[in-house]
């Protein structure tokens, strides 16, 4: 790639940076530490042409392409080898109309940028747990969090977009322009085109919740976990909760200095509602199983969306795989009991996410969503190590994890956000055959040369 140092691309504003520039390693740099891609040139855009312009360079001299907002994909699809990356960094701009409660947000946007306008008005869209993450990449494979419950899928609030296709064309999509695009867009992944502006509906939340968080010792395993189970699939309405399985207890103000990185399980609830509704169902949790210790306290919204982020800091060795449960069934306790102690690294645990309520209400085909609408549970394995041997270690464990899981599950597909190793197999298997068909003619329509393919790829139909 010695002939793309220095490089100009013609109509471009934005900043070209490749090797020969200082600070290129730290432009290439991803979320996961595991990932060590250089690719050939990054083009920091601007603006939907610059976007353009990226591609037709891109197309001009037979580079491969990957797009870069949040780079909190496990596995650093947002800088590939070699490639020309479409960095959005630049075009994170939100702003909010309080009183059409709609907010437009810039494709290189992240979670805490979209939250912090939003909250400034008391206002919010579903989205992810971990506030560093992009939204483009959350809301185009689906997008969930504390707000699934009550108000769906990040997709499920997704008004309409602005994208830069692989020919370099700007199109707007939504339920009237492009629906077949929106259609895709909306769980079907980056396959499709750049995604440079979205548009969200909001819902009043906030600017105070409430959490609680209840911890209980890895010995009460199976109890514990029977209770989380009950706990959250009886959710009311104006809740949101998360299993954390096999944490260990973060040394924390709030954790007694003598259970500090003590492994076991957290149930952590947040609700939207009153204090005395949200202290009505950790009580009745807490009554069901003593509790190490617990933690009840009201927050920002704001904290609530970051409160998870020291948990998987930038750099860090990571590793994942994932899949759907239809319940936690005494079977599936079993085997997260066992697996729970067997973990190397202290920050390696399980997260799982109850999916029901107004996650459920949406019908099976009208996104792309890569997952069924029925209740059930998108569990994430994820192997999170501050050494190489600590993550080498955790990543057999997750791989064994996972084997035990997969008689119980829907499957081996997964929630696409969650695949590192997204073969195709995996990928049919998430959406299923005649989703993937109805995927894979508009991928021929849109991107027949498959520009767009380092992702969980849509390969376009013949």
């Amino acid at each position: 790639m010695s002939d793309l140092i220095g490089t100009e691309i013609p109509l471009f504003k934005g900043r070209v940076v490749t090797s020969q520039d200082a600070d290129f390693d730290t432009a290439r740099k991803v979320w996961n530490g595991v990932i060590d891609h250089c690719p050939a040139v990054i083009a920091e855009c601007r603006d939907a042409e610059d976007v353009a312009a990226a591609l037709a360079h891109a197309r001009d001299r037979d580079l491969e392409v990957s797009v870069r907002g949040g780079a909190h994909n496990f596995g650093g699809n947002a800088c590939w080898p070699d490639s020309l990356v479409v960095d959005l960094r630049a075009m994170n701009r939100v702003s909010v109309d309080p009183a059409a409660r709609v907010a437009r947000c810039g494709g290189g946007a992240l979670l805490r940028e979209l939250d912090a306008a939003t909250q400034e008005h008391g206002l919010a869209t579903p989205a992810g747990t971990i506030s560093n993450t992009g939204v483009g990449g959350l809301t185009l494979g689906g997008g969930f969090g504390w707000l699934t419950h009550d108000h769906g899928m990040t997709i499920d609030n997704l008004l309409s977009a602005h994208m830069v296709l692989a020919d370099g064309s700007s199109v707007e999509v939504s339920p009237q322009e492009n629906a077949d695009l929106f259609w895709a867009i909306r769980g079907g992944g980056g396959n499709f085109g750049v995604v440079t502006e979205f548009r969200f509906a909001l819902h009043p939340v906030g600017p105070m919740v409430h959490m609680g968080l209840l911890f209980w010792a890895l010995p009460q395993g199976a109890e514990a976990l029977a209770v989380m189970r009950d706990t959250v699939d009886a959710l009311p309405p104006g809740f949101g909760g998360l299993l954390a399985i096999g944490l260990n207890a973060p040394p924390a103000p709030f954790v007694p200095q003598e259970h500090h990185f003590t492994p076991g399980y957290a149930l952590i609830l947040a609700g939207f509602g009153t204090a005395e509704e949200h202290a009505a169902v950790v009580d009745a949790a807490r009554a069901k199983l003593a509790p190490l210790f617990d933690f009840v306290t009201p927050m920002p919204y704001t904290a609530l969306q970051q409160m998870l982020d020291e948990a998987a800091p930038p750099g860090i060795l990571a590793y994942e795989r994932a899949l759907y449960l239809n319940s936690l069934s005494e079977d599936v306790i079993a085997v997260m009991a066992e697996y729970s102690g067997r973990k190397s690294s202290p920050m390696s645990f399980s997260p799982a996410f109850r999916m029901d309520g107004a996650y459920s209400a949406v019908p099976e085909d009208a996104t792309a969503f890569g997952g069924s609408r029925q209740p059930g549970y998108t569990v994430n394995l994820a192997c999170v190590a501050p050494t190489p041997e600590l993550w080498e270690a955790d990543r057999a464990w997750v791989r064994e994890y996972w084997s035990a899981l997969v008689p119980y599950a829907r499957g081996e597909g997964s929630y696409v956000n969650f695949m590192v190793e997204a073969d195709q197999r995996r990928i049919l298997a998430a959406y299923g055959p005649e989703k993937y068909q109805r995927l894979a003619k508009i991928k021929a329509q849109y991107d027949p040369e498959n520009l767009f393919r380092h992702n969980a790829n849509i390969k376009p139909a013949l």
